[in-house]
C-alpha cells in the first residue's frame, strides 16, 4: 500500500458543508490555516436542494465576514410569520415584536456562497474523499486519512480537529460511550415535502394547525414553492398524485377567510423523517463537534443550519484564543456555551412541533389544550414576543 502524502495545518475540519466552510472562513480572516475535506462533491452538495430560513445573525455572519452580501439582494427578508389554525391567519410582527427579521434563502446558496468564497481566497478544501478515519483524537497532533478524489492516499495532522461531518458523524464516534451522554426523541410522523411551480401562495411562511394535522406554506423564488404537510413516517411519495397532494394541502389550509393555495406542477416530492438529539460533550481531547454532528432538532423551528453557524461563531472564539493567545483552557468554554444554545432551541423546536402538529392518541381535551395555546401565543403580546424572539435568534454571549 502507497505510503499516504501528510499535510500539516493547525485546524483539521471533516466536513465541508455550511459549518466546516464558515469555520475554515473566520479561521482564515484570524491568520490561522485549516483544511477541510468532505466525502461528497461540491457538485454533488450544490444540487442536493435544501430549504433555509437564516436568523439575523447568521445573515450578519455571512455579509460581516465577507462571505458575500447575495443573501440581501437574492434572499427575502420576512418580517413576520402566520400562525393558521381554526381556520384564520393570526400574523406575528417579528419587527414589531423585537425589530429583527428573518431571511429565506436556501442552504444550497449558503453553501455555493462559502465554496466561492473560499476558493476565492485560497483556501484549502478537499472535496470527493472516501474512507475518512480520525485518529489520535486526545493527542496533540491529531490526524485525519482519508482517499482524495484522485485516489491517492492523504493524512492530515493538525492541532485540532472538527468533526462538522453531518448526523452519521465518524468523528462523534471517537468520543467513548463511557464519557458521553446522548438523548434522543423521536416523533411519530414526519412532513411530506413538495417543490411545486407556481406563484406565491404568500409573502412570508404560513404554520398551520388543522384536524387533518400541520401544513406549512413556504416560497423559494417568485415561481418556484416549497410546502409541507404531516404525513406518517413510514408514507410513501409515489402513492400520491399531484392532484391528492394539492387536495390535502387546500384542505389544511381552508377556513372561512377564503385562502387558497395558488396551484402549479409539482417538481419534487419527499418525505423528511425528523427527530431531536443531543450529544454531550461536544469536545474530546483535541477534537470538537459542530452543527449535526452534535445535535439535531425538528424543521418546524427552522433551527438547523442557525445552530450549526452559531456553533461556528463560538468555536472560533476559542480556537482563537487556544491558537493565537495559547490558552487551551478556552476549549473548555466550547460544550457548555454551544450547549446553552442547543437546548434553547431544543425546547423551542420541540414547543412548535407539538403545538401545531396533531396527534393521533390525542383526546378531546388534548386538542382543546393545543388550541388553547395558539390563542395563548396570537393573543399575548408576551406569548409573540417569545416566539418572534427564538425564531429570530437569540443573541450570542
Amino acid at each position: 500500500m502507497a505510503r499516504p502524502t501528510i499535510t500539516r495545518t493547525t485546524v483539521g475540519i471533516v466536513g465541508a458543508g455550511p459549518a466546516g466552510l464558515m469555520l475554515s472562513h473566520l479561521l482564515a480572516l484570524s491568520g490561522i490555516e485549516s483544511v477541510a475535506i468532505d466525502r461528497r462533491t461540491r457538485r454533488e452538495i450544490e444540487e442536493t436542494h435544501r430549504a433555509g430560513i437564516l436568523e439575523r445573525d447568521s445573515v450578519r455572519m455571512l455579509v460581516d465576514s465577507g462571505v458575500s452580501n447575495r443573501v440581501l439582494t437574492d434572499g427575502h427578508e420576512h418580517k413576520g410569520i402566520d400562525l393558521r389554525f381554526d381556520g384564520v391567519s393570526h400574523r406575528i410582527d417579528f419587527q414589531g415584536l423585537v425589530g429583527a427579521s428573518t431571511w429565506l434563502y436556501p442552504q444550497t446558496d449558503v453553501f455555493i456562497d462559502l465554496a466561492t468564497a473560499r476558493e476565492r481566497d485560497g483556501g484549502d478544501v478537499r472535496f470527493g474523499v472516501s474512507d475518512t478515519t480520525v485518529v489520535d483524537v486526545t493527542g496533540s497532533q491529531p490526524g485525519i486519512r482519508f482517499t482524495d478524489a484522485a485516489g491517492q492516499a492523504q493524512e492530515i495532522r493538525c492541532e485540532y480537529l472538527i468533526g462538522a461531518d453531518g448526523s452519521h458523524s465518524v468523528c462523534r464516534k471517537e468520543i467513548p460511550q463511557a464519557q458521553r451522554r446522548q438523548f434522543f426523541r423521536e416523533y411519530p410522523f414526519a412532513w411530506f415535502g413538495i417543490l411545486a411551480q407556481a406563484p406565491m401562495s404568500a409573502p412570508e411562511l404560513i404554520y398551520t394547525r388543522s384536524d387533518r394535522g400541520f401544513a406549512l406554506i413556504s416560497q423559494r423564488t417568485e415561481s418556484v414553492q416549497r410546502m409541507y404537510f404531516q404525513c406518517a413516517s413510514t408514507e410513501n411519495v409515489d402513492d400520491w398524485s399531484d392532484e391528492q397532494i394539492w387536495d390535502e394541502l387546500q384542505s389544511r389550509l381552508a377556513g372561512d377567510d377564503g385562502f387558497a393555495l395558488k396551484e402549479g406542477a409539482i417538481m419534487e416530492k419527499t418525505v423528511l423523517p425528523f427527530r431531536s438529539f443531543v450529544q454531550e460533550p461536544m469536545r474530546y481531547g483535541n477534537m470538537l463537534l459542530a452543527g449535526d454532528a452534535a445535535h439535531t432538532v425538528p424543521p418546524t423551528g427552522a433551527k438547523g443550519l442557525n445552530l450549526a453557524l452559531a456553533d461556528v461563531r463560538v468555536l472560533t472564539e476559542v480556537l482563537e484564543r487556544a491558537v493565537l493567545k495559547n490558552d487551551t483552557d478556552a476549549l473548555d468554554q466550547y460544550t457548555p456555551r454551544a450547549l446553552d444554545r442547543v437546548w434553547k432551541a431544543q425546547h423551542f423546536s420541540y414547543w412548535m412541533t407539538t403545538m401545531l402538529h396533531a396527534d393521533a392518541d390525542a383526546s378531546p381535551f388534548d386538542i382543546q389544550r393545543q388550541l388553547g395555546e395558539l390563542r395563548s401565543v396570537v393573543g399575548s403580546e408576551a406569548g409573540s414576543r417569545y416566539l418572534a424572539e427564538a425564531y429570530t435568534g437569540w443573541p450570542t454571549a
